[in-house]
Parts: C-alpha cells; sequence; structure tokens
C-alpha cells in the first residue's frame, strides 16, 4: 500500500510541476544561445571537459519490481563514482549495491549476502561492461548510458547547445526558471530548468525504453557547491518510471582528468547470436548470450519461452526458431516475469503476431505499458502498427495438441518476484525456469548457506511431483536436475 500511495503521491507531484510550471515566454534563438552562454558560465561548463564524481546513499533496482507495477526494489548505494567525458562522449560508472528489501530481482546478492559491484561503460554509441578483467558489450544499456551522460547537470548544457534547444520562462511556485528543451535525435527528449542563479535544478526527460516505450525520467539538483570553479550538486535525486531510482549525497569532484575511455576491439566486433541446441525431439534450447529462450514444437505452431533484453536480441532469436523450425507460426511467446531483462524482446516478438502469455498478475500491467507509444526511437512492435494480445495463467495452463502437452506453472513463494512461471514439459521430463537456479561452473562447492530462490525452486518442483530429469535454465546451461539439488546441499 505504500509503494502504491508513493506512485499516486509522485504523478500528482508531476503533474503539479507541470501546471504551476507555466510558460510566461518564448525567448528567440539568439535569446536561447545567451541563456545557455549564462549557465555554463555560472556553473563553470564553458571550459569543462570531464568531470568525476563520487556519492553514496540509496537507489532503486529499475525493472526489477517484485510485483509488476509496484516501486523499483530499494538499495543501499555504498558507492556511486560517475565519470563524465563530454569531449569524447564517454561515460564510465562504478557501483557497489546492496539489497534494503528482500523481496524483488537484478543481480544483487540476496538481502543480508553482500553486494554488487559493477562497471558500466560507454562511448559514443557503443556500451559495455567490465566483468573482471574481461570487457562484455552491453548493447540494451546504450540508451540508458547516453541518457545518463547528457542529462547531467553540465552535459545537459552541452547536449542543449549541439542540439538546437529553444528556451522559455516558466513560473513554479512563485519562482522563475528559464527552461530549455531540446531533443537528442532517436535517445531522449528533454527540459532543463535553470534558476536565476544559472544553475540546472531539474530536468525532465523522456528516453526510449525496450519494454515500457517511451519513459518518464525526473531528474533534481540541489545543495550546490564549488568545486575547483566548477558548481556541482551535493544531492541527486532522481526517478524513472514513477518511482525512485536514486537518492545520493555527492562527497567528491574531479574536474579535466584524463578517462582513458576506449572501446575494446572485442566490444567493437559484437553482433547479438543465437544458437539453438537440440533438447528433445522438437524442443529447442537457445542460447548464444546472456539470456536464453526455449521453442517447442507444435503441430501448427511454435511456442517460444522467452523474448529476452531487446529488439536485437529478439532478432536473433526469432531467426534461429524460424531456421531450425521453418514453415510455422510463432503463435505464443510465455514470459516466465515482468522483469525487464527477460521481457524485452516482448514487443518484438508481439510484432511478429505472437501472443504473450505471462502471469495472471502480469497481464493487465503488460497491456498497459505495451499500450505506450515508442515514438522517440520506434521498435519492432511501433513500426508494425500491431497491437499485443496477453493471455493470463493463473496458477496452472495446460497448452496441448494432442501430441505435446506444455504445462505452466506458477512457482510459489518465491523471493524473486510475484508472479513468476516455469513451463514443464511431461514428456520430455524438461523444465524450463529463469532465474529460480541459475547454474554455476560444474564443480562448483554449494555455498554455506542454500540460496532462497534454490530452496523455492526444489520445494515447487517437490510438490507438484515433477518428473524431471534436466534444468533448461534462461540464463547459463542445460543441467541435470541433479545440479540444482547438489547446490543446497541435498541429493536425489
Amino acid at each position: 500500500m505504500q509503494r502504491k500511495l508513493f506512485l499516486a503521491s509522485g504523478a500528482a507531484a508531476a503533474a503539479a510541476f507541470l501546471l504551476s510550471s507555466c510558460a510566461t515566454g518564448n525567448m528567440s534563438a539568439a535569446e536561447t544561445a545567451d541563456a545557455l552562454q549564462r549557465a555554463q558560465r555560472a556553473m563553470g561548463s564553458t571550459d569543462l571537459k570531464t568531470l568525476r564524481y563520487t556519492a553514496s546513499g540509496t537507489g532503486g533496482i529499475f525493472g526489477q519490481a517484485y510485483q509488476p507495477g509496484m516501486a523499483w526494489p530499494k538499495v543501499n548505494v555504498s558507492s556511486l563514482v560517475r565519470l563524465h567525458d563530454y569531449d569524447s562522449a564517454s561515460f564510465r560508472q562504478d557501483q557497489a549495491i546492496s539489497r534494503a528489501e528482500p523481496n524483488g530481482g537484478g543481480a544483487v546478492p540476496l538481502i543480508g549476502q553482500g553486494e554488487q559491484r559493477s562497471i558500466g561503460m560507454l562511448q559514443g554509441t557503443t556500451s559495455w561492461n567490465m566483468v573482471g578483467p574481461a570487457p562484455v558489450a552491453a548493447p540494451v544499456a546504450l540508451d540508458q548510458r547516453i541518457h545518463d551522460l547528457w542529462t547531467s547537470p553540465h552535459g545537459v548544457l552541452k547536449a542543449a547547445q549541439k542540439n538546437q534547444a529553444m528556451a522559455s520562462t516558466r513560473s513554479l511556485d512563485g519562482k522563475s526558471y528559464t527552461a530549455i528543451r531540446f531533443t537528442e535525435p532517436g535517445r531522449f527528449t528533454a527540459s532543463a530548468y535553470i534558476n536565476s542563479q544559472g544553475l540546472v535544478e531539474r530536468v525532465d526527460s523522456r528516453h526510449s525504453h525496450h519494454v515500457m516505450g517511451d519513459t518518464d525520467v525526473v531528474t533534481e539538483y540541489s545543495d550546490y557547491k564549488d568545486f575547483s570553479g566548477v558548481k556541482f550538486p551535493a544531492r541527486i535525486r532522481q526517478t524513472q518510471g514513477g518511482y525512485p531510482v536514486l537518492d545520493v549525497q555527492v562527497s567528491e569532484v574531479q574536474v579535466n582528468q584524463a578517462s582513458g575511455i576506449a572501446i575494446p576491439e572485442l566490444v567493437k566486433t559484437f553482433s547479438e547470436r543465437a544458437v539453438a541446441e537440440k533438447a528433445a525431439e522438437g524442443v529447442w534450447f537457445i542460447g548464444g548470450g546472456s539470456h536464453n529462450s526455449v521453442a517447442i514444437e507444435m503441430k501448427d505452431h511454435i511456442m517460444l519461452v522467452e523474448s529476452p533484453l531487446y529488439d536485437a536480441r529478439a532478432a536473433a532469436v526469432l531467426a534461429e526458431v524460424k531456421r531450425v523450425i521453418p514453415g510455422k507460426p510463432i503463435r505464443y511467446v510465455v514470459s516466465s516475469h515482468h522483469h525487464f531483462d527477460h521481457a524485452g524482446g516482448l514487443r518484438a516478438a508481439a510484432a511478429e503476431g505472437a501472443a504473450v502469455v505471462a502471469s495472471a498478475n502480469a497481464k493487465a500491467y503488460y497491456e498497459r505499458i505495451f499500450g505506450n507509444p515508442n515514438r522517440i526511437n520506434p521498435d519492432r512492435l511501433a513500426q508494425s502498427g500491431a497491437s499485443v494480445k496477453v493471455e493470463a495463467v493463473d496458477g496452472k495452463r495446460v497448452f496441448s495438441d494432442g501430441a505435446r502437452s506444455v504445462e505452466i506453472h506458477l512457482i510459489g513463494r518465491s523471493v524473486h518476484a510475484d508472479g513468476f512461471m516455469m513451463v514443464y514439459l511431461p514428456a520430455e521430463k524438461l523444465l524450463v525456469q529463469a532465474d529460480a537456479y541459475t547454474p554455476s561452473a560444474p564443480n562448483t562447492a554449494p555455498p554455506a548457506t542454500p540460496n532462497d530462490n534454490h530452496l523455492a525452486l526444489i520445494r515447487n518442483i517437490e510438490e507438484r511431483k515433477f518428473s524431471v530429469e534436466r534444468l533448461l535454465p534462461l540464463h547459463g546451461r542445460i543441467v541435470p536436475l541433479s545440479e540444482l539439488y547438489a547446490m543446497v546441499g541435498r541429493t536425489l
């Protein structure tokens, strides 16, 4: 209830801002240019090439809500370091976070079991992560990182200048602002609100997203301080899609230090690759990336389990499915759960005419967000003009063509997601599941404390009396069921 009230109050605040922030005069192009120059001088942006800041506080894991439509799971941000290189359009984020509440998704360890440390990189239109010493392409993060670079307090002024911004004067709660609005083509739109001291107090932006379509972001900058002649906020607060994702205090700012960011050769040559592995007659495990899918051949159609990440991954998966099962339409795409990394290709599958099969509590949520426009960077669904049909699973649903039976079951009592689903093929003794269990490297010792998600999956298998020989995980490799049991210190 508290989270729903926050959404209502957040929406009301945004509406109040728009209503009370009324334009009192549009500026000419020359006046806009002058306003930008004055703001850049006030903030010390004129000769600013790079800026690195360190912060800590709280945040939320965007797209990983426990229930569809709820707030993003809250996290503690013990360290956030962001480097903005405006000259080379580069960005680096080093982050350490831990859970502040037990439920919800993301790759963060379960509550009380440590931190997630991550490094994300951007240069131009290429995005990658550092996984240990290895660079790994991360195109799914590209739009977000471009947005974060160019909606930063100084970045937004530079982006506005580059993109022929227009300005107007606006009044908010009796306070006058210069509102600078512009579009970064194909990426985002933004309005920056500059106060009478020439400082950026707020940026309202909207960017394209592979699940939500055009998505609103509100970023507030306050408590400005002087760092070597550059003004930078000591507090940054941000909401995305209506819920908090960041609330941090800045402790250190460094300016005009070399960034050293360069695109690794391995990342330059990346392209999405989908590879089919036969798991049983008419059942194909589609790997080749961080997220897997499973294609199940029925008499006159195909059922696809999972279309993850974003359009390009979905395109590769759909092409591979059509290659190994030619001549049949993809009639259904099963969504294991509503987390954005797993739901990111659903719009693309729906553009092919597939109905989305989701949990009953996700149905209305999917119908709402798939109805959002995607005008900033039209995806396959927007280009197709198709509408998305969503079919619900309430506890259990069986699909059968008379020869093959496919059962979809909810995974009950999971801390990862409410409306978490698994797919059971009884004749083949296969179980498809996502995130409840991701296989470790062979012969990995079990953790001292069994993982709650592993225990929940085993409990659900045993309560339903499934006869399972192999697991088809939507991360990682096909494994015998015995590997799951070994990870909780049990044997079959």
